[in-house]
C-alpha cells in the first residue's frame, strides 16, 4: 500500500506505480518531474513527521501512496523511517541506483572497499575523521555539511569529486577539487555526495568485506613492529590497556601526544581513527611517518612540542600522553579539556602521578588508574626460560561523564 520509488539519478518512476496513487509524496525536484495522475494529492518533503502522518491517513483507508526519493531509498534513505512507523511488510520498495554508486560509476572506480558517511542531519566532524583516516571516502552532504565545509575542515591530503545533479542530463556535473577550492565556492542545493580520494590508493586491495573492512588480525603489537630509539616505545602491555581505554574507532579522532615512535597513533590509525601524533624531536616525526607508512595508515604528524602544539588542533574525541616532564601537567590539563571522551597517561616516574590525575579530575573527568608490572618469558642457555621484568608503568585513565560530554572546552 505504501510504495517507494528511488529516482533522480536517471531511473524514471513506472507509469504502472503512478497510475493508482491518491498520495504522492517526495521532494520537489522529484514530483515536478513527473505527471500526478487527477486527484491524486502531493506533498512536497519538508519536515518529515506531517508527512508521515498524511501518508498514515491515506494508507489506513486502503488509499494507495507513492513516495519518491533519491537513488536507493534503502541506503541512508526514507525506508528507515516508513519501516519504523508503519512496518517493512507495508512497503513495496523500488530501488534507484544510489548516488553514492552512481558517483564511482562516472570515474569508473569500484567501490566495494569505500566508507561511506552521511552528514545529513548529522555532526559533520564524524565524516571529517573519516576522511582523515581512509583513502576511500564517500560522504552524502547536507545544509551546512557541504563541500565547502568538508573541505574547510580538512585540510590538504586529499582530492575531492564533487557531484551534483546525478542523472540530470541537462545540469549534472562532476567536478574534481582540492579541499582548499572547494572550500572558497558556494555549491549551492544540487551537490549529491562527495568523495574523498588519496588517488595513489583509490584502487585499493581485493575485499572481502565491504566498506571500512573488520580491522586488522591483532593490536598491541610487538616493539620490534616498530622503528624506535633505544626502545623509547610503549610496550605492547601498556599499548594493549591504553587502546582499550582509547577505544579508537571509525569516525574518531584521537591525539597521541608525546608521540615518540608513534606506535599508540599508528595502532588508532589501524583500528580506524583518524590519528595526530604531536612529537617535538624532528628525528621523532621522521621516525613516526616511517611507522605509519610501514603499516599502511595515514597518521597526520605535527612537529612542536604540547601545549603549544595543540592549540591549533581539532578537539580529539580521545587522548594517549606518553612521557614526562614538567610540561606533564599542563599537557594533560590541556588534553582533558578538550577531549570529547577519554584521556590515557601513562608515566614511568610515581612523582608525576597526583600531578596528572589532578589535571584530569579538575577538568571533570573520572580518573582511574593502575601500576602494570609485566615479566616476558626470555630463553636461557640450556633451553630453558626465565622471566624478565619490564618496568613498571603508571597508567591513567579519565573519562568524561556523559551527560558533560558536549560541553567541552574550545
Amino acid at each position: 500500500m505504501i510504495t517507494v520509488v528511488g529516482t533522480g539519478t536517471g531511473a524514471p518512476v513506472p507509469d504502472e506505480v503512478l497510475a493508482g496513487a491518491a498520495l504522492v509524496v517526495g521532494g520537489r525536484r522529484h514530483l515536478d518531474a513527473v505527471e500526478l495522475p487527477a486527484g491524486a494529492a502531493r506533498i512536497v518533503l519538508g519536515p518529515l513527521a506531517p508527512a508521515l502522518d498524511a501518508i498514515g491517513e491515506h494508507a489506513d483507508r486502503g488509499r494507495p501512496v507513492v513516495v519518491l526519493a533519491s537513488g536507493d531509498p534503502g541506503f541512508f534513505g526514507v525506508v528507515r523511517a516508513l519501516a519504523e512507523r508503519f512496518g517493512a511488510g507495508r512497503l513495496d520498495v523500488r530501488p534507484g541506483v544510489s548516488s553514492v554508486a552512481t558517483a564511482f560509476a562516472r570515474l569508473g572506480l569500484p567501490w566495494d572497499d569505500a566508507v561511506v558517511v552521511s552528514a545529513h542531519g548529522r555532526d559533520l566532524r564524524t565524516a571529517v575523521n573519516a576522511c582523515r583516516a581512509h583513502p576511500k571516502v564517500a560522504v552524502l552532504t547536507g545544509p551546512g555539511a557541504g563541500p565547502a565545509e568538508l573541505g574547510a575542515a580538512l585540510g590538504g591530503g586529499r582530492l575531492l569529486v564533487v557531484a551534483s545533479a546525478l542523472g540530470d542530463p541537462e545540469h549534472e556535473r562532476v567536478e574534481r577539487v582540492t579541499p582548499a577550492e572547494a572550500a572558497a565556492r558556494d555549491w549551492g542545493a544540487a551537490v549529491s555526495v562527495v568523495l574523498c580520494l588519496d588517488e595513489a590508493r583509490a584502487l585499493g586491495p581485493v575485499r572481502t568485506v565491504a566498506g571500512a573492512g573488520g580491522g586488522p588480525a591483532g593490536w598491541a603489537l610487538d616493539e620490534s613492529e616498530f622503528a624506535h630509539r633505544d626502545s623509547m616505545i610503549t610496550k605492547f602491555e601498556v599499548r594493549a590497556l591504553a587502546l582499550a581505554r582509547l577505544g579508537p574507532r571509525l569516525g574518531d579522532l584521537v591525539w597521541d601526544v608525546g608521540a615518540g615512535s608513534g606506535s599508540v597513533a599508528v595502532e588508532c590509525a589501524r583500528l580506524g581513527a583518524a590519528a595526530v601524533a604531536v612529537e617535538r624531536t624532528a628525528d621523532g616525526v621522521e621516525r613516526i611517518r616511517a611507522n605509519a607508512a610501514a603499516h599502511g595508515v595515514d597518521v597526520d604528524v605535527v612537529h612542536g612540542a604540547a601545549p603549544d602544539a595543540l592549540h591549533g588542533l581539532d578537539d580529539p574525541d580521545a587522548v594517549f600522553v606518553g612521557g614526562g616532564g614538567r610540561e606533564l601537567p599542563a599537557v594533560v590539563g590541556v588534553c582533558a579539556r578538550r577531549a570529547r571522551r577519554t584521556v590515557v597517561v601513562a608515566m614511568a616516574a610515581l612523582d608525576r602521578v597526583p600531578a596528572a590525575r589532578a589535571a584530569l579530575t579538575e577538568a571533570g573527568l573520572r580518573c582511574e588508574g593502575v601500576l602494570l608490572q609485566s615479566s616476558r618469558l626470555t630463553p636461557l642457555p640450556g633451553d630453558v626460560t626465565r622471566l624478565a621484568a619490564a618496568n613498571p608503568v603508571f597508567l591513567l585513565w579519565g573519562v568524561r561523564p556523559p551527560a558533560s560530554s558536549e560541553g567541552v572546552a574550545k
